[in-house]
């Protein structure tokens, strides 16, 4: 029997109690009316698992299965959970701990069906924010309908936090410029989120980039002008440029104007108290128009400055402001510029990430978030292993600096190829260790999550999943690099490695097809959930494989290297049309079009290369 996050304190008794289809689920008169919701949750997991689903009603009843209170006497994310056997008894210190309460039943029915064992549990997250971070900007735009299930199974796994990543991709008023050549979320999509998440104990919060990576908006004839690089406008697109420019000119009184006008657009549509501006990765910043300044006054007081500008401007509208630490962290000491609420977010993504950025963060008095990663951008398939040692380590550090929060992070770097769904364990990771600083290893965490998320009883799923980021030689950020970098002197020392490690690539792929073939044997055994997220699994292993003879042909044909891999570059470039046809199936299932066709350009750029002999 699992739980996720594992609860504070929890003991097994003796016996068991029975859910039968003639017990009732009792809301207590000490509920608000939000309980009845959870009570329909717990209902539909009975449903699911049984076959039927007890009754809901409130105040008493002679044959209650499970009772629902809230005591006001804990916490607000506090709850107690007890199991005899004369019923189950879930009581909550507030809706949130309430809530919580019922997902740790809906985890137990799960694996114990009906016959749920007695126990009690006292239960409440040692760290007080919990967040997920999505990318919806950089190749993927989700569906409504995923946007949804997304902050399902956040609030499952006792999230409170989501943020969803936007330089483009919400469809502000007079700027069809910006998003016209792709699927914008709407301000309906975001009330209707925010109204979903706020039901689920969920703070929505909003984020746009207001610094660097404003790769759209400073391409655009009416904005280009806005650009730190002069003359950047007009340049074709590029999954590596976009990664590396486009800081807007903080010496012309425009930006900020243009700045605070999406800003005053954007944040009526949600709940949330407070709002991320961005400001990461600022390369340009001091290089281009704002040259003459920056000689003057200085790069780190340009960005400070701007920052500290919008973050007052927050404040003033009642907002707590949020922003990335990377580049303050350099220069911690300004902290105490910004305004005393000011949230930095803390972020890095390294398997050895060091304690140093939130040492010195703390040191200079900044209230920050530690911010991991699950590791899945740039590649078909999240790196687990690195994912577990980095959110393990940065969730470590938010304890020992008592930082204000955690927020796991999952970006789409160029075109976001890899299924979401595919980061779910680094997601859970994220959940499990900022809730309780009891860390499981990483073979005991996968068994649990193949257990609970996935309902496979054998717990080795995502153990199998890990082994296939192992196995990644030619993968899509060398593939993405090559295409576009390829004559280059950088591109190739980058490529090196790479086109010389070609000779393990055999290896490698027949290590993928045992996997591929594991995976399927387990298919048979697993629920519908869990398939529908296995083919794109597959799928994407099918991607690696496919790349991997790709590297292989370069290697051999360009740069004059002997691999163990032999391919016929005609018949593989007709097996990459048609493996993309079912890459475009899974992802029309979860997102909208969004970027898809510049992730189709790269693929048929490799079959046309191929076909042309290499």
């Amino acid at each position: 029997m699992y739980i996720i996050p594992e609860p504070q304190e929890m003991e097994f008794l003796e016996g068991t109690y029975t859910i039968r289809f003639d017990h009732k689920i009792v809301v207590d008169v000490s509920c608000g009316p939000e309980a009845y919701e959870y009570a329909k949750m717990l209902q539909e997991e009975l449903r699911v698992c049984m076959g039927y689903g007890p009754a809901v009603t409130k105040g008493r009843s002679g044959k209650t299965a499970v009772t629902l209170a809230v005591d006001a006497a804990l916490g607000e994310e506090e709850y107690r959970l007890t199991a005899g056997v004369d019923g189950i008894g879930i009581t909550g210190g507030a809706n949130r701990g309430l809530l919580y309460g019922v997902q740790t039943l809906r985890q137990i029915v799960r694996q114990a069906g009906s016959c749920v064992p007695c126990m009690w549990i006292h239960d409440f997250p040692d760290i007080r924010n919990r967040g997920f971070y999505h990318d919806v900007t950089r190749g993927r735009i989700p569906t409504l309908s995923y946007l949804k299930g997304l902050a399902d199974n956040l609030a499952f796994y006792k999230i409170n936090q989501l943020q969803l990543y936007i330089e483009h991709s919400y469809l502000f008023e007079d700027l069809s410029e910006m998003w016209r050549d792709d699927t914008p979320l709407t301000a309906q999509d975001i009330l209707e989120l925010d109204s979903y998440c706020r039901k689920l104990q969920i703070e929505l919060i909003p984020n746009i980039s207001c610094f660097g990576h404003l790769y759209k908006l400073l391409r655009t004839k009416t904005y280009e002008h806005l650009c730190e690089l002069p003359g950047t406008g007009g340049q074709p697109f590029g999954f590596v440029d976009r990664m590396m420019h486009h800081t807007i000119d903080v010496t012309n009184e425009e930006s900020l104007t243009l700045i605070k006008g999406l800003i005053e657009e954007f944040m009526p549509l949600f709940t949330s108290k407070h709002f991320n501006i961005g400001a990461d990765e600022t390369f340009d910043l001091g290089k281009g128009r704002s040259l003459s300044e920056a000689e003057r006054v200085g790069v780190k007081r340009l960005y400070i400055d701007h920052v500290r500008k919008l973050c007052e401007f927050l404040v003033e509208k009642g907002k707590i402001p949020m922003f990335w630490g990377d580049i303050v962290c350099d220069f911690p000491e300004v902290i105490r510029e910004l305004p005393e609420q000011t949230i930095c977010l803390n972020w890095g993504y390294d398997r050895e990430q060091s304690d140093e950025s939130t040492r010195k963060l703390a040191k200079a008095g900044a209230v920050q978030y530690s911010c991991p990663g699950v590791s899945g951008w740039n590649q078909f398939v999240n790196r687990l292993d690195v994912a577990y040692e980095n959110i393990k380590r940065m969730c470590t550090y938010a304890r020992q600096y008592h930082t204000e929060g955690v927020l796991t992070t999952d970006w789409g770097d160029y075109g976001h190829i890899n299924h979401p769904d595919l980061g779910i364990p680094g997601r859970i990771y994220g959940a499990a260790f900022s809730w309780n600083g009891k860390i499981p290893s990483f073979e005991e965490m996968n068994r649990r999550i193949s257990q609970v998320e996935f309902g496979d009883r054998s717990g080795e799923l995502v153990s199998v999943m890990a082994k296939i980021a192992d196995n990644q030689v030619f993968d899509w950020w060398k593939a993405v690099y090559y295409k576009e970098r390829g004559v280059d002197a950088l591109a190739e020392e980058a490529l090196a490695a790479t086109v010389d490690g070609m000779a393990g690539a055999e290896t490698a792929l027949q290590k993928l097809m045992d996997i591929e073939e594991q995976i399927r044997r387990m298919m048979a055994a697993l629920p519908a959930r869990t398939n529908e997220m296995l083919h794109a699994c597959l799928v994407a292993v099918r991607g690696v494989e496919l790349f991997q003879k790709v590297g292989a042909v370069i290697a051999a044909g360009v740069h004059h290297r002997e691999t163990a891999v032999a391919s016929d570059g005609v018949q593989l470039a007709a097996e990459l049309e048609e493996w993309f046809m079912f890459y475009k199936e899974v992802w029309r299932s979860v997102s909208r079009e969004s970027e898809l066709y510049r992730i189709e350009e790269v693929v048929f750029w490799y079959a046309d290369l191929l076909r042309g002999s290499v």
